[in-house]
């Protein structure tokens, strides 16, 4: 297929919604048996991709799988994927510049997206169109209204998606999700989350592909995919998630995380008000979106306050503490921590905790104890990787049962993208913002009767 237009793909519901309507209309997704070769492609063939390559390698054996395809705008991506695929699996899969071009295989069974954090709802939507599952990285979309689009697509599709919140399938984090529902912690009206970082995050002065990437070996007005023109920048193609344009930064790719896991554990979905602020103070290079910030939201029906926070000048102190009237669960570790501890309220204990010595201590006198399970053992550690094998076998499993109900299903990501749209249009604006739950917009004023206790825009 030839070089696109500017004119081809300058409008986001140009020749991508044409294609969507005729996949749809043709509807040629294949049909498995319960044993049957799930046949994946990769779409987005970048470091993210690679993790997701890692992912099927850890079960492709167990749950029979196979590898089929690779597709990236860019040449030397879609390379270096083959050969990876042939090294890890020992499939010469088929490559391709473009995702329509890849979702014609008859024999493509599911599709797994590691693209810039604005292509996702676009591709989503297509590949569910096209008859294909997907496994879909976050955040699913950078706008309320390609959220919807692509909630709206899967919704009305019979495919089985699985959004990339992998900390949703961890044992620990499910078990947390419990205790929180459960009651045990009484009601809980604070949830707080503090995950930093001590680096350049998501800019390398000396990334060798800025250095080796040529305009015409990719095709740089797909990859803008409808957001403003620009002239080509290798800079802004492989560190899109510091420009303004295409991702949020920490919202979208931190925040993202963080607050849908404040929905799983409380069954909430989506925040009523959102506040934020921050700003570029520790890292002044390239980048347009903070390296400092912080969001507070409240949830009104749940009486809930949720606060948000990341520094990439600092890293000590990594926690999560979700806080109840009659006891408090604490997360020693950023994003995606297993170590949590149960602490019952009325205890006095010193300075109430630290960061592990003075909670070591209080498990050792009985004040707290560890919750972890079967998979992690008695302790379990502050860190686990991205790649998570839990994630990826819950998508099979479900995709074997076409049970649409994966751990991280299309409206967990419908919610955690409003939420972290919110915060970052709160920055960029410098107001309080408002969910209005009846009209699903972001507004500046509470909404007149507010419609509360939906199971898609409500409560989960």
């Amino acid at each position: 297929m030839g070089h696109r237009t500017r004119r081809t793909f300058v409008k986001t519901t140009g020749a991508a919604v044409a294609y969507a309507t005729a996949t749809t209309a043709r509807s040629y997704g294949r049909v498995l048996g319960a044993n049957d070769r799930i046949h994946i492609g990769f779409l987005g063939c970048g470091a993210r991709g690679e993790g997701h390559r890692r992912m099927v390698e850890m079960s492709w054996r167990e749950k029979n799988l196979g590898v089929v395809a690779v597709c990236d705008l860019w040449t030397g991506n879609r390379e270096k994927a083959k050969a990876d695929c042939k090294s890890r699996f020992g499939a010469d899969v088929r490559q391709f510049q473009y995702s329509e071009q890849m979702l014609e295989m008859k024999d493509l069974d599911a599709v797994m997206i590691a693209t810039g954090d604005h292509q996702h709802a676009l591709l989503l939507r297509d590949v569910v169109a096209a008859g294909k599952d997907c496994y879909c990285e976050k955040p699913m979309a950078e706008s309320v209204e390609e959220a919807k689009l692509a909630r709206d697509a899967v919704l009305g599709s019979r495919q089985v998606v699985q959004m990339g919140s992998q900390w949703l399938s961890d044992p620990v984090q499910q078990k947390v999700r419990d205790l929180v529902r459960s009651g045990a912690l009484g009601q809980v009206t604070k949830i707080e989350q503090c995950w930093n970082d001590n680096n350049h995050r998501w800019h390398d002065p000396d990334d060798p592909d800025v250095h080796a990437i040529r305009e015409e070996d990719t095709d740089w007005e797909r990859w803008l995919l409808g957001r403003p023109w620009r002239p080509f920048d290798p800079r802004v193609y492989f560190e899109f998630r510091i420009f303004r344009d295409f991702s949020g930064g920490i919202t979208s790719q931190w925040m993202s995380h963080g607050i849908g896991l404040v929905h799983f554990y409380t069954g909430t979905a989506i925040p009523d008000t959102m506040v934020a602020n921050g700003g570029i103070f520790g890292w002044e290079d390239i980048r347009e979106n903070p390296d400092t910030f912080q969001a507070l939201a409240t949830y009104d029906e749940a009486k809930l306050l949720y606060s948000y926070a990341s520094s990439y000048a600092n890293r000590f102190g990594d926690h999560t503490v979700i806080r109840g009237k009659e006891a408090t669960l604490y997360a020693h570790g950023g994003e995606g921590s297993p170590r949590w501890f149960l602490i019952e309220e009325g205890q006095k204990l010193p300075g109430g905790f630290d960061f592990w010595g003075g909670v070591k201590a209080a498990v050792a006198k009985g004040q707290a104890r560890v919750v972890t399970s079967d998979e992690y053992g008695a302790l379990p550690p502050p860190s686990v990787s991205d790649d998570s094998q839990w994630h990826l076998d819950n998508w099979v499993d479900c995709m074997r049962a076409r049970n649409p109900r994966t751990n991280g299903h299309v409206t967990t990501g419908y919610w955690h993208s409003v939420g972290a749209i919110m915060a970052t249009r709160a920055y960029r604006e410098g107001k309080k913002l408002h969910w209005d739950r009846q009209a699903e917009q972001i507004v500046d004023q509470p909404p007149a009767g507010r419609e509360r206790g939906s199971s898609e825009t409500g409560r989960a």
